[in-house]
């Protein structure tokens, strides 16, 4: 029997959630962009070239969504908003393994 969907809860800085069936395969910036939700606006289109996708991931899927390569280091270095859990929401693969996880969203992209 096929498996249900993966699903992640986004929350913009206003606290406002939303909870998102995603697709495994896809980034997660393509899934929030596909679902609707505000708050990410993906200027370079998926290149990792802009930071305008920035998120920060619940600390229990930081494993899972892997590490930064050196490009996405360097634009999340550029945002003053950078944190621990900071990530370029293009560079995160989903998988069914992030069922569950909170994204939240920064006050504003840059």
């Amino acid at each position: 029997e096929k498996q249900a969907m993966p699903t992640i809860t986004v929350i913009e800085f206003s606290g406002q959630d939303h909870t998102i069936d995603v697709q495994s395969g896809m980034s997660l910036m393509e899934n929030v962009v596909a679902s609707g939700v505000p708050g990410i606006d993906a200027d370079c289109g998926g290149a990792g070239a802009c930071g305008t996708c920035h998120c920060f991931l619940a600390e229990d899927f930081q494993a899972v969504a892997g590490e930064a390569d050196p490009m996405e280091e360097s634009m999340l270095g550029m945002r003053p908003d950078r944190a621990d859990s900071s990530r370029l929401s293009c560079q995160v693969q989903v998988s069914d393994d992030m069922d569950g996880m909170v994204v939240r969203l920064p006050e504003y992209q840059m």
